[in-house]
């Protein structure tokens, strides 16, 4: 077995198929003490999938999945002491807030007052105190949420999985119930492994971003990492970088350049030949110097508080920017002319553009 020292998760070449249909491909990656890490990806990925191989609800039909060193198989959910949070929250309607907390205490075996103590503690942690006794049916969306959690969290689970918890909130509550699940997973150096389709979610979240395509892992790395270096055009288009344009890599005079529809720049790369040219749309400048100029027709001028968001069409190329709203925006129909700085351009070669 080839494990970092730290991880406390290992995954090993797994793969799964269902139905004839390969779900999970060759995965591997660790999970380090204390960390949250997201599994990131479109529906049908493989996400949800690879939680439910770790946490032991199906089995996988190639590779090794271990917990500090320990291989798993073989061993039952019940067995791993990890906790479970899904979309549903799957609350129990009947029981009131303490009861849904203490069940999984009471399966456990716990006394009366230790129950009573952890279940004070986890209300706490997720700052509901003086919910014990309120019915499930009563609570809002994000106190649900906050239930859940605490539930998930009482038997004190050596990894906690949560499985798109906060899909079904709008976005004001999930961005603000986001930040508070990081903080209390932090406060608690608890390992965790959150699945979501949603990047916003996922950098709120996490520590690091594994990001899945068709059941394999197309990128990990921090969410700086994953925003900054997507490493396929898959990824930049995923996180909703719509600038992908067809591009090469020239050498002339001993110097690297970048060819675009719209003339060349020197671009430093050990790279040569065709592929595929990100520019990022925060990367235009209206009054800028340096960079090639882009010309085109504003289509679509859309204001978003401190930016606005701008559809340029350049000749055969529809290209998204982000621009101050301070900046003298042309009014849509008309024309504008940015420069685009070759640190705002990231080129893909052929092998990572398949």
């Amino acid at each position: 077995m080839n494990e970092d020292p730290m991880d406390a998760l290992t995954l090993q070449n797994v793969s799964k198929t269902i139905e004839n249909q390969p779900i999970v491909e060759n995965i591997s990656f660790g999970v380090a003490s204390g960390e949250i890490v997201a599994l990131l990806g479109p529906s049908g990925c493989g996400k949800s999938t690879t939680l439910s191989l770790i946490a032991g609800l199906i089995d996988p039909d190639q590779g090794e999945i271990y917990w500090k060193g320990h291989s798993l198989k073989g061993i039952p959910p019940h067995q791993r002491n990890f906790g479970l949070m899904f979309q549903d929250l799957a609350l129990f309607p009947h029981l009131n807030v303490f009861e849904n907390i203490a069940f999984g205490l009471r399966m456990r075996r716990l006394t009366s007052s230790k129950i009573q103590q952890r279940v004070k503690e986890v209300l706490e942690l997720v700052n509901l105190q003086g919910f014990e006794g309120r019915d499930v049916a009563s609570l809002s969306g994000g106190e649900m949420q906050r239930v859940a959690l605490a539930r998930a969290l009482a038997p004190q689970p050596q990894l906690l999985m949560l499985d798109e918890p906060l899909a079904s909130l709008d976005r004001t509550l999930k961005d603000r119930l986001a930040l508070e699940l990081r903080q209390i997973l932090r406060q608690m150096n608890q390992t965790a492994i959150y699945v979501t389709h949603d990047q916003e979610e996922a950098f709120s979240v996490a520590d690091r971003i594994i990001l899945m395509k068709a059941g394999k892992i197309e990128q990990i790395g921090s969410p700086y990492e994953i925003y900054q270096q997507p490493a396929t055009p898959f990824v930049a288009q995923f996180l909703g970088m719509k600038n992908l344009i067809e591009a090469e890599i020239i050498s002339e005079a001993g110097q690297s350049w970048l060819s675009l529809p719209w003339g060349k720049i020197q671009y430093p790369s050990q790279m040569r030949g065709k592929g595929i040219a990100l520019i990022r749309p925060e990367g235009a400048k209206v009054d800028g110097m340096e960079g090639i100029k882009l010309r085109g027709q504003v289509i679509q001028k859309v204001f978003r508080g401190d930016h606005c968001l701008i559809e340029l069409q350049s000749g055969s190329e529809r290209l998204s920017f982000s621009l101050p709203c301070s900046m003298a925006i042309p009014k849509e129909g008309e024309t504008l002319t940015v420069s685009i700085p070759a640190e705002s351009i990231l080129f893909f070669g052929k092998q990572s553009s398949s």
